[in-house]
Protein backbone atom coordinates (compact mmCIF):
# COMPACT_ATOMS: atom_id res chain seq x y z
CA UNK A 1 0.00 0.00 0.00
CA UNK A 2 2.85 2.30 0.71
CA UNK A 3 4.46 1.45 -2.37
CA UNK A 4 1.18 2.43 -4.38
CA UNK A 5 0.26 5.66 -2.14
CA UNK A 6 3.81 6.35 -2.62
CA UNK A 7 4.01 6.00 -6.80
CA UNK A 8 0.33 8.18 -7.04
CA UNK A 9 2.37 10.92 -4.64
CA UNK A 10 5.11 11.22 -6.98
CA UNK A 11 2.77 11.15 -10.34
CA UNK A 12 0.93 14.22 -9.17
CA UNK A 13 4.27 16.19 -7.62
CA UNK A 14 5.33 15.47 -11.25
CA UNK A 15 2.02 16.40 -12.74
CA UNK A 16 2.04 19.20 -10.73
CA UNK A 17 5.37 20.55 -11.75
CA UNK A 18 5.28 20.43 -15.01
CA UNK A 19 1.40 22.66 -14.79
CA UNK A 20 3.73 24.66 -12.55
CA UNK A 21 6.63 25.11 -15.58
CA UNK A 22 3.88 25.58 -18.14
CA UNK A 23 2.37 28.68 -15.73
CA UNK A 24 5.57 30.09 -14.86
CA UNK A 25 6.28 30.03 -18.51
CA UNK A 26 3.02 31.30 -20.25
CA UNK A 27 3.28 33.95 -17.10
CA UNK A 28 6.55 35.19 -18.65
CA UNK A 29 4.93 34.53 -21.78
CA UNK A 30 2.35 37.11 -21.84
CA UNK A 31 4.10 39.42 -19.29
CA UNK A 32 6.66 39.52 -22.12
CA UNK A 33 3.42 40.46 -24.75
CA UNK A 34 2.11 42.93 -22.64
CA UNK A 35 5.34 45.05 -22.17
CA UNK A 36 5.56 44.59 -26.15
CA UNK A 37 2.36 45.79 -26.37
CA UNK A 38 2.91 48.94 -24.00
CA UNK A 39 6.36 49.70 -25.89
CA UNK A 40 4.57 49.99 -29.27
CA UNK A 41 1.85 51.74 -28.24
CA UNK A 42 4.03 54.35 -26.79
CA UNK A 43 6.09 54.42 -30.18
CA UNK A 44 2.61 55.15 -31.71
CA UNK A 45 1.24 57.81 -29.28
CA UNK A 46 1.28 60.84 -30.93
CA UNK A 47 -0.85 63.83 -29.38
CA UNK A 48 -2.34 66.67 -30.91
CA UNK A 49 -2.12 69.89 -29.32
CA UNK A 50 -5.78 69.76 -27.76
CA UNK A 51 -5.27 66.49 -26.10
CA UNK A 52 -4.29 67.87 -22.73
CA UNK A 53 -4.42 66.29 -19.21
CA UNK A 54 -7.65 67.21 -18.44
CA UNK A 55 -9.32 65.65 -22.03
CA UNK A 56 -6.93 62.60 -21.69
CA UNK A 57 -8.29 61.82 -18.13
CA UNK A 58 -11.88 63.37 -19.06
CA UNK A 59 -11.79 60.35 -21.84
CA UNK A 60 -9.97 57.57 -19.73
CA UNK A 61 -13.65 58.17 -17.49
CA UNK A 62 -15.70 57.68 -20.64
CA UNK A 63 -13.75 54.56 -21.76
CA UNK A 64 -14.69 53.15 -18.33
CA UNK A 65 -18.11 54.08 -18.03
CA UNK A 66 -18.70 52.10 -21.70
CA UNK A 67 -19.54 55.45 -23.40
CA UNK A 68 -19.68 55.57 -27.25
CA UNK A 69 -16.52 56.86 -29.14
CA UNK A 70 -15.48 57.85 -32.23
CA UNK A 71 -12.47 57.31 -34.04
CA UNK A 72 -11.27 58.97 -37.57
CA UNK A 73 -9.17 56.56 -39.45
CA UNK A 74 -6.90 57.69 -41.77
CA UNK A 75 -4.77 55.39 -44.15
CA UNK A 76 -1.97 57.49 -45.68
CA UNK A 77 -0.28 57.10 -49.02
CA UNK A 78 2.72 58.15 -47.75
CA UNK A 79 6.10 58.59 -50.78
CA UNK A 80 9.65 59.45 -49.96
CA UNK A 81 10.01 63.16 -50.22
CA UNK A 82 6.14 63.44 -50.28
CA UNK A 83 4.07 63.89 -46.97
CA UNK A 84 1.15 62.00 -48.79
CA UNK A 85 -2.50 62.51 -49.08
CA UNK A 86 -5.37 60.65 -47.00
CA UNK A 87 -6.83 58.21 -50.05
CA UNK A 88 -8.61 56.48 -46.81
CA UNK A 89 -11.26 58.42 -44.12
CA UNK A 90 -13.78 56.51 -42.29
CA UNK A 91 -15.19 57.48 -39.43
CA UNK A 92 -16.05 54.74 -36.61
CA UNK A 93 -18.40 55.36 -33.87
CA UNK A 94 -18.02 52.30 -31.08
CA UNK A 95 -21.37 51.76 -28.88
CA UNK A 96 -20.69 48.79 -26.54
CA UNK A 97 -24.15 49.43 -25.12
CA UNK A 98 -25.55 48.78 -28.33
CA UNK A 99 -23.12 46.34 -29.21
CA UNK A 100 -22.49 48.36 -32.59
CA UNK A 101 -19.85 49.65 -34.92
CA UNK A 102 -20.65 51.92 -37.51
CA UNK A 103 -18.39 52.62 -40.10
CA UNK A 104 -18.89 55.52 -42.48
CA UNK A 105 -16.21 55.90 -45.62
CA UNK A 106 -15.92 59.99 -46.78
CA UNK A 107 -14.43 60.03 -50.60
CA UNK A 108 -11.14 61.17 -50.94
CA UNK A 109 -12.58 63.55 -53.24
CA UNK A 110 -15.44 64.96 -51.93
CA UNK A 111 -15.55 68.64 -52.48
CA UNK A 112 -15.21 70.77 -49.32
CA UNK A 113 -13.89 73.62 -47.31
CA UNK A 114 -10.20 72.72 -45.81
CA UNK A 115 -10.31 74.37 -42.59
CA UNK A 116 -7.52 76.23 -41.30
CA UNK A 117 -6.65 76.99 -44.82
CA UNK A 118 -9.72 78.18 -46.09
CA UNK A 119 -9.71 76.94 -49.77
CA UNK A 120 -12.28 74.23 -51.36
CA UNK A 121 -11.62 71.57 -52.92
CA UNK A 122 -10.90 67.80 -52.27
CA UNK A 123 -10.98 66.44 -48.47
CA UNK A 124 -7.88 64.11 -49.07
CA UNK A 125 -5.76 67.19 -49.48
CA UNK A 126 -6.65 68.68 -45.79
CA UNK A 127 -4.15 65.48 -44.49
CA UNK A 128 -1.52 67.05 -47.33
CA UNK A 129 -1.65 70.46 -46.37
CA UNK A 130 -1.79 70.29 -42.69
CA UNK A 131 -1.63 67.11 -41.31
CA UNK A 132 -3.42 65.30 -39.01
CA UNK A 133 -4.91 68.33 -37.09
CA UNK A 134 -5.93 69.84 -40.34
CA UNK A 135 -7.84 66.76 -41.65
CA UNK A 136 -9.34 66.00 -38.59
CA UNK A 137 -10.41 69.52 -38.14
CA UNK A 138 -11.97 69.29 -41.80
CA UNK A 139 -13.84 66.09 -41.15
CA UNK A 140 -15.45 67.03 -38.05
CA UNK A 141 -16.53 70.60 -39.79
CA UNK A 142 -17.76 67.98 -42.62
CA UNK A 143 -19.79 65.90 -40.35
CA UNK A 144 -20.59 67.96 -37.35
CA UNK A 145 -19.36 65.33 -35.44
CA UNK A 146 -16.06 65.70 -32.87
CA UNK A 147 -13.71 63.02 -33.67
CA UNK A 148 -12.61 61.78 -29.79
CA UNK A 149 -9.48 59.52 -31.65
CA UNK A 150 -7.38 59.60 -34.31
CA UNK A 151 -5.72 56.36 -36.28
CA UNK A 152 -3.31 57.27 -39.04
CA UNK A 153 -1.67 54.16 -41.37
CA UNK A 154 0.51 54.14 -43.92
CA UNK A 155 -1.39 52.06 -46.42
CA UNK A 156 1.87 50.51 -47.62
CA UNK A 157 2.01 48.75 -44.33
CA UNK A 158 -1.37 47.11 -45.03
CA UNK A 159 0.72 44.20 -47.09
CA UNK A 160 3.48 43.59 -44.00
CA UNK A 161 -0.05 43.76 -41.21
CA UNK A 162 -1.67 41.12 -43.43
CA UNK A 163 0.99 38.58 -43.66
CA UNK A 164 2.03 39.28 -39.77
CA UNK A 165 -1.51 37.71 -38.89
CA UNK A 166 -1.53 35.17 -41.64
CA UNK A 167 -3.54 36.45 -44.21
CA UNK A 168 -7.18 37.51 -44.23
CA UNK A 169 -10.20 36.08 -45.98
CA UNK A 170 -12.78 38.37 -47.54
CA UNK A 171 -16.06 37.80 -49.72
CA UNK A 172 -15.21 39.61 -53.11
CA UNK A 173 -18.24 40.70 -55.39
CA UNK A 174 -16.40 41.63 -58.47
CA UNK A 175 -14.40 39.59 -60.39
CA UNK A 176 -11.55 41.12 -62.00
CA UNK A 177 -7.59 40.21 -63.40
CA UNK A 178 -5.19 42.51 -61.68
CA UNK A 179 -3.82 45.75 -64.05
CA UNK A 180 -0.55 44.53 -62.96
CA UNK A 181 0.75 47.02 -60.40
CA UNK A 182 0.66 44.96 -57.27
CA UNK A 183 0.35 41.33 -58.18
CA UNK A 184 0.65 41.15 -62.39
CA UNK A 185 -2.14 38.57 -63.72
CA UNK A 186 -3.64 37.67 -59.94
CA UNK A 187 -7.37 36.96 -61.19
CA UNK A 188 -10.07 38.28 -57.87
CA UNK A 189 -12.31 35.76 -58.57
CA UNK A 190 -16.25 36.43 -56.90
CA UNK A 191 -16.62 34.92 -53.69
CA UNK A 192 -13.98 33.83 -50.67
CA UNK A 193 -10.93 35.05 -51.29
CA UNK A 194 -7.69 34.43 -48.66
CA UNK A 195 -5.65 37.52 -49.59
CA UNK A 196 -1.91 37.61 -48.59
CA UNK A 197 -0.22 41.34 -48.11
CA UNK A 198 0.69 42.11 -51.74
CA UNK A 199 -2.75 41.12 -52.92
CA UNK A 200 -4.50 42.87 -50.14
CA UNK A 201 -3.26 45.64 -51.41
CA UNK A 202 -4.33 45.30 -54.94
CA UNK A 203 -7.29 44.44 -53.69
CA UNK A 204 -7.99 47.67 -51.73
CA UNK A 205 -6.31 50.39 -54.26
CA UNK A 206 -7.79 49.11 -57.73
CA UNK A 207 -10.61 51.22 -59.00
CA UNK A 208 -10.43 51.82 -62.78
CA UNK A 209 -11.57 48.53 -63.50
CA UNK A 210 -14.79 48.59 -61.18
CA UNK A 211 -18.00 50.71 -62.39
CA UNK A 212 -18.60 52.37 -59.05
CA UNK A 213 -14.79 53.46 -58.83
CA UNK A 214 -13.85 55.10 -55.39
CA UNK A 215 -17.05 53.95 -53.98
CA UNK A 216 -15.89 50.01 -55.21
CA UNK A 217 -12.87 51.03 -53.72
CA UNK A 218 -14.09 52.12 -50.15
CA UNK A 219 -16.39 49.39 -49.59
CA UNK A 220 -13.17 46.50 -50.42
CA UNK A 221 -11.15 48.52 -47.94
CA UNK A 222 -14.21 48.67 -45.02
CA UNK A 223 -13.99 44.70 -46.07
CA UNK A 224 -10.36 44.19 -45.21
CA UNK A 225 -10.50 46.60 -42.15
CA UNK A 226 -13.55 43.88 -40.68
CA UNK A 227 -11.53 41.44 -41.85
CA UNK A 228 -8.26 42.47 -40.31
CA UNK A 229 -9.42 43.38 -36.83
CA UNK A 230 -11.35 39.84 -37.10
CA UNK A 231 -8.19 37.62 -37.61
CA UNK A 232 -6.00 39.94 -35.36
CA UNK A 233 -8.31 39.76 -32.28
CA UNK A 234 -8.34 35.78 -32.36
CA UNK A 235 -6.06 33.51 -30.41
CA UNK A 236 -4.00 32.13 -33.55
CA UNK A 237 -2.38 35.09 -34.27
CA UNK A 238 -0.29 35.14 -30.35
CA UNK A 239 2.72 32.97 -32.21
CA UNK A 240 2.71 36.42 -34.60
CA UNK A 241 2.69 39.07 -32.45
CA UNK A 242 6.23 40.27 -32.31
CA UNK A 243 5.37 41.21 -36.12
CA UNK A 244 2.14 42.60 -35.51
CA UNK A 245 3.86 44.55 -33.24
CA UNK A 246 6.79 45.68 -35.30
CA UNK A 247 4.25 46.41 -38.45
CA UNK A 248 2.07 48.72 -36.07
CA UNK A 249 4.84 50.56 -34.45
CA UNK A 250 6.67 51.83 -37.26
CA UNK A 251 3.77 52.72 -39.22
CA UNK A 252 0.40 53.94 -36.99
CA UNK A 253 0.26 57.07 -35.21
CA UNK A 254 -2.52 57.65 -32.86
CA UNK A 255 -3.76 59.58 -30.17
CA UNK A 256 -4.61 56.94 -28.25
CA UNK A 257 -2.52 56.01 -24.85
CA UNK A 258 -1.76 52.53 -23.82
CA UNK A 259 -3.95 52.62 -21.02
CA UNK A 260 -7.03 53.90 -23.45
CA UNK A 261 -6.24 50.75 -25.76
CA UNK A 262 -6.45 48.39 -22.92
CA UNK A 263 -9.87 50.11 -21.90
CA UNK A 264 -11.17 49.66 -25.43
CA UNK A 265 -10.09 46.37 -25.76
CA UNK A 266 -11.61 45.03 -22.49
CA UNK A 267 -15.34 47.36 -22.95
CA UNK A 268 -15.70 47.79 -26.28
CA UNK A 269 -15.15 44.34 -27.97
CA UNK A 270 -18.43 43.73 -28.19
CA UNK A 271 -19.10 46.21 -30.58
CA UNK A 272 -18.03 43.32 -33.23
CA UNK A 273 -21.36 41.68 -33.01
CA UNK A 274 -23.09 44.69 -35.27
CA UNK A 275 -20.74 46.39 -37.81
CA UNK A 276 -22.78 48.95 -39.97
CA UNK A 277 -21.30 50.36 -43.02
CA UNK A 278 -22.04 53.21 -45.16
CA UNK A 279 -20.33 55.55 -47.87
CA UNK A 280 -21.24 59.07 -48.25
CA UNK A 281 -22.74 59.88 -51.88
CA UNK A 282 -23.07 62.75 -54.10
CA UNK A 283 -22.96 64.03 -57.71
CA UNK A 284 -19.97 63.55 -59.79
CA UNK A 285 -18.60 66.56 -62.00
CA UNK A 286 -18.98 66.34 -65.52
CA UNK A 287 -16.45 64.35 -67.72
CA UNK A 288 -13.86 66.77 -69.17
CA UNK A 289 -13.64 68.48 -65.94
CA UNK A 290 -11.19 68.30 -62.69
CA UNK A 291 -13.37 65.00 -60.39
CA UNK A 292 -14.97 66.51 -57.56
CA UNK A 293 -17.52 64.61 -55.21
CA UNK A 294 -20.28 67.24 -54.58
CA UNK A 295 -22.19 66.02 -51.54
CA UNK A 296 -25.62 68.00 -50.74
CA UNK A 297 -26.72 69.54 -47.29
CA UNK A 298 -28.74 66.85 -47.17
CA UNK A 299 -26.75 64.27 -47.27
CA UNK A 300 -24.59 65.81 -44.84
CA UNK A 301 -27.47 65.98 -42.68
CA UNK A 302 -28.31 62.25 -43.11
CA UNK A 303 -24.49 61.33 -42.26
CA UNK A 304 -24.28 63.40 -39.09
CA UNK A 305 -27.57 62.23 -38.06
CA UNK A 306 -26.08 58.38 -38.41
CA UNK A 307 -22.91 59.36 -36.66
CA UNK A 308 -24.98 60.92 -33.66
CA UNK A 309 -27.26 58.21 -33.58
CA UNK A 310 -25.15 55.46 -33.09
CA UNK A 311 -23.15 57.93 -30.24
CA UNK A 312 -26.12 58.04 -28.23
Amino acid sequence: MRTRKSKKKKIWITLGAIFGILVIGLGSYLFYLFHSVEETANKMYNPLEEDSSSEKKEREEELNNKQPISILLMGVDEREGDVGRSDTLIVMTLNPQKEKMQMVSIPRDTKTEIIGDGRVTKINAAYAWGGVKMAKDTVEAFTDVKMDYYIQVNMEALSDLVDAIGGITVNNELDWIDEGYYKKGYHYKTGKLTLDGPKTLGYVRMRHLDPQGDFGRNERQRKVISAIIDKATGISTITHFGEILDTLGDNVKTNITFDQMMDIQKNYRSVRKSVEQYEVSGQGTPPGQTYYLNVSEEEKAKVHDMLVGNMQ
